[in-house]
C-alpha cells in the first residue's frame, strides 16, 4: 500500500487500501475493519490516516495478515516514495521504498 507521512501522521492511499465486501472474503473483511479500527481518520472514500501513537498496532496488524498467507505482500506491506527522508523505525519490518517493487 502506498504510504506518506505527513507531521507525524501515515496516510495511505484511497485506492490501495482494502475494500469491505458484504459477501466478501473473511480475511479481507476482517483485514479492512482491523485496519480501519486503528485508523485515526477514515472517510469512507478518501485516505485513512495513522497517528504515530498507533504505528505500533499498524505494524502488528500488518504482519498478522502477512503471516497467514491469505494476502499478498503488496496489500500487506507499505511502500513510500523514493524521495522520502526516512521510514519511521517501528514501521521498518513492514515496509519498503517503491523502488524496491
Amino acid at each position: 500500500m502506498r504510504a506518506t507521512l505527513e507531521a507525524d501522521v501515515i496516510i495511505l492511499r484511497q485506492e490501495d487500501l482494502p475494500q469491505y465486501r458484504k459477501m466478501g472474503s473473511v480475511v479481507r473483511n476482517s483485514y479492512f475493519w482491523a485496519l480501519r479500527a486503528i485508523a485515526g481518520h477514515a472517510p469512507r472514500h478518501g485516505n485513512w490516516e495513522y497517528e504515530a501513537e498507533v504505528w505500533l498496532a499498524l505494524k502488528r496488524v500488518l504482519l498478522a495478515f502477512q503471516e497467514s498467507g491469505y494476502l499478498g505482500l503488496r496489500e500487506t506491506q507499505l511502500e513510500f516514495p523514493v524521495d522520502f527522508a526516512e521510514i519511521p523505525p517501528v514501521l521498518k519490518a513492514v515496509s519498503l521504498w517503491e523502488s524496491e517493487l
